[in-house]
C-alpha cells in the first residue's frame, strides 16, 4: 500500500513537472504610449497636461488648478527620474523635484498624476515590465513620503516597450526612468 501511494505521488509530481504552457504573443501587453497634449476646456471631462512647456496652454482652469504654475516652474518641469542599471532606488538628486511635485499635488487635490515606469531593452519582457513597475512605485512612494495623496497617483509600467533597441552602455540610461505626467479632472 505504501509503495503504491509513493508511486502515485512520484508520478503525479513527474506529470506536473513536465507540463508546458504555450505562450501566444497575439498583441503587445501595453497599449501605445499616449501622446499627451493640453486640452483645457475641450468638454471631454479629462484634461491632460503635457510634459513640455511648449504644449501647455496659457489659460488656467476655472477651478484654479495652477496650470500656469506647472508650466512656469523649472523644478516642476523635471518630469523624469532616472535609475541605475537593474535598480529601482530613487537617487538623492531627484528628491528635490519629487518634493516639489508632492507639494503641487497636496495644494491641488483635483490633479491626478500618472507615473510611467520604463526599462532598457536588456532582459526579458516580463522582467522589464516588473522593473518598470518597481521604478514607478518607487517614485510614488517617494511622493507619498513628501505628503502626496496616494489616491492622486497611478502607476503603470511600459517595460522596454519604448526603449532604444540600438543603445549601448551609458546610452541606455535614458531608457531606465520613470516619467511623470499630470491629468487634471
Amino acid at each position: 500500500m505504501k509503495k503504491s501511494l509513493v508511486l502515485v505521488v512520484v508520478l503525479g509530481m513527474f506529470m506536473v513537472g513536465c507540463s508546458t504552457t504555450e505562450l501566444v504573443d497575439s498583441q503587445p501587453l501595453n497599449p501605445p504610449f499616449p501622446v499627451l497634449a493640453s486640452s483645457v476646456g475641450d468638454g471631454s471631462g479629462v484634461n491632460l497636461i503635457a510634459e513640455s512647456d511648449a504644449t501647455l496652454t496659457a489659460a488656467s482652469s476655472p477651478e484654479g488648478l495652477g496650470l500656469d504654475e506647472l508650466r512656469g516652474s523649472a523644478i516642476l518641469s523635471q518630469r523624469s527620474v532616472y535609475f541605475d542599471f537593474n535598480q529601482y532606488v530613487v537617487k538623492d538628486k531627484f528628491m528635490e523635484a519629487i518634493a516639489a511635485h508632492a507639494s503641487y499635488l497636496s495644494q491641488h487635490p483635483g490633479v491626478r498624476m500618472m507615473i510611467n515606469g520604463n526599462a532598457d531593452y536588456r532582459g526579458s519582457h516580463e522582467y522589464n515590465l516588473s522593473l518598470g513597475q518597481k521604478r514607478a512605485v518607487a517614485v510614488k512612494e517617494a511622493l507619498n513620503t513628501y505628503g502626496a495623496d496616494d489616491s492622486q497617483i497611478e502607476t503603470i509600467s511600459f517595460g522596454e516597450e519604448y526603449a532604444n533597441q540600438e543603445c549601448t552602455g551609458a546610452q541606455c540610461g535614458e531608457d531606465r526612468r520613470a516619467d511623470i505626467a499630470y491629468e487634471v479632472e
